[in-house]
């Protein structure tokens, strides 16, 4: 019996997910537990696997493709096993979906597969076109007459529209200009994480009052402390500590002192959390993701460090849990390795606070030269006044600036407690 292997949905708030890259093609055989495709939500890549054995039928999609959660994308099952029952947006009778009038009055059949069916010039033809072909041949105005469908059942994908333009097709402007030279640019679509990253920072500034302010601590104390972990190579847990870790832990520390940094603003009432969740901005080649470190007020200074490498590696390789990227009370966006001396990072709503790590630069005082490393935090004016993230920002440089004596914390019985 064929069997339908829909898109599936990772998480309640995924409404679609991009197909990344098919291992399978029509006509194979598949077998349980093969790689049939893998595919992307906004913040990770996962792999789909076959749950049965057969033929691989029908694929409805291709790389590339925005596919809804929980639509068909291809069919397995015994050869010359019909389809079209399993086709997308079938109806009853095995038609495909209604009829869309266009602007300029010409005709357009949505096909359940997302695509199009367009009317030639001539009114002899009708060719099937994908989305993003034809959205890249209206914005280019490729002339599609030329074009050779090498998409499943002949549609033009957006390749084909790709060598129209290499070979100089285009239809010229009604106003007479003609259109620039493909040499001129290139066309790209958005991966689902920029979609994604796109529309929360938009939403960010429109939604909030943010201001940002500058400081800088004298960073010789966690530079020297930083140097004489790094020389214990026979306990990695130590050695591998970063200065970015030693800026969560602090601010870890301080926080709790600043309720409403660490929190969420709800518009007419507010979040403030008991515990300090920390989300780190990790650059991928996907596009930034954000992953939390949860509860980072109660580990250890080797905890924090192996839990957050944990993180970042998931994020830079696409296996990020999806609940791993929500959640945090406060973010933390160090640009400092790219020689940034100063920026303005962009709320991560409904957060309250963001701090921005910068670039070490050389600065003296009483004419000795110290290493100053800069701070800046982004906060929502709603949620709180100039002088609240002041003191936050104050009480954070004073704890780095005097980050190993602050590892020992004063216990209630008097006694010290080593917190590494």
């Amino acid at each position: 019996m064929a069997t339908a292997v829909i898109m599936p949905r990772q998480g309640q708030s995924v409404e679609s997910c991009l197909i990344g890259k098919w291992y399978k093609s029509k006509g194979d055989i598949v077998s349980a537990g093969d790689l049939l495709f893998t595919y992307e939500t906004d913040k990770a890549t996962f792999e789909e696997e076959s749950k049965v054995d057969g033929i691989m039928l029908e694929i409805f999609f291709e790389e590339g493709d925005d596919v809804e959660c929980l639509v068909n994308v291809c069919v397995i099952g015994a050869e010359g096993e019909n389809v079209e029952d399993f086709r997308p947006m079938c109806q009853g009778d095995g038609s495909l979906d209604t009829k869309v009038c266009q602007g300029d009055g010409s005709l357009d059949t949505r096909q359940g597969d997302g695509s199009s069916v367009l009317q030639s010039d001539d009114n002899d033809d009708i060719v099937r076109i994908s989305p993003r072909a034809r959205k890249l041949a209206e914005k280019t105005l490729a002339d599609l007459r030329y074009a050779v469908p090498s998409g499943a059942n002949g549609r033009i994908i957006e390749r084909d529209v790709q060598a129209v333009l290499s070979q100089g097709h285009r239809k010229k402007q009604g106003d007479g200009s003609h259109a620039l030279s493909c040499d001129d640019y290139e066309i790209v679509s958005l991966s689902n994480v920029r979609k994604h990253i796109a529309k929360v920072m938009h939403a960010s500034l429109t939604n909030s009052a943010q201001l940002t302010s500058h400081s800088s601590f004298d960073a010789s104390d966690v530079f020297v402390f930083r140097k004489k972990l790094k020389a214990m190579e026979d306990y990695p847990e130590y050695s591998n500590i970063t200065i970015t870790d030693i800026i969560i832990y602090a601010a870890s520390r301080v926080l709790p002192k600043h309720r409403s940094i660490n929190a969420h603003f709800l518009g007419d009432k507010m979040a403030l959390f008991n515990n300090v969740h920390i989300g780190v901005a990790v650059d991928t080649p996907r596009g930034l993701l954000v992953p939390t470190i949860f509860n980072t007020n109660s580990m250890s200074l080797p905890e924090l460090s192996a839990h957050a490498k944990v993180l970042f590696e998931k994020c830079k390789h696409g296996s990020i849990e999806p609940d791993l990227l929500k959640g945090a009370s406060f973010t933390i966006s160090n640009l400092g390795g790219l020689g940034v001396e100063m920026f303005t990072p962009i709320l991560n709503p409904p957060q309250t606070g963001i701090l921005g790590v910068c670039n070490t630069i050389e600065r003296t005082k009483n004419g000795i030269p110290y290493p100053a490393l800069g701070l800046s935090i982004t906060y929502d004016h709603r949620a709180m006044d100039g002088a609240d993230s002041a003191r936050f920002l104050r009480d954070l440089v004073q704890y780095l600036e005097n980050f190993t004596s602050n590892l020992l914390l004063n216990g209630k019985d008097g006694s010290f407690v080593c917190m590494i």
